[in-house]
C-alpha cells in the first residue's frame, strides 16, 4: 500500500491491515523456506508496508498525546 492510502484508513482498519500484512509475511517466509517463493522481493515489499502502517499508527498516537497537553 502507498502511504497516501494508509493515511486515509481509520484506526480499526489500520490494525486490521497490520494483522493481515504480518500474516502475509509469515506465509511468505514459509514459502521461501520451502523454495516455493518465486519473487523474493515480495518479502521486502511486505516488510515496508508493515513499517509504513506502524509509522502512521505511531504518528497518530503522538498527535493524540500532543493534542491533550
Amino acid at each position: 500500500m502507498r502511504i497516501d492510502e494508509i493515511r486515509t484508513l481509520s484506526p480499526d482498519l489500520l490494525r486490521k491491515e497490520l494483522d493481515e500484512q504480518r500474516r502475509a509475511i509469515l506465509n511468505l517466509r514459509f514459502r521461501q523456506a520451502t523454495l516455493q517463493l518465486k519473487d523474493v522481493t515480495e518479502i521486502r515489499k511486505t516488510r515496508r508496508s508493515i513499517a509504513r502502517i506502524t509509522t502512521v499508527i505511531r504518528e497518530r498516537e503522538i498527535a493524540g498525546k500532543q493534542a491533550t497537553q
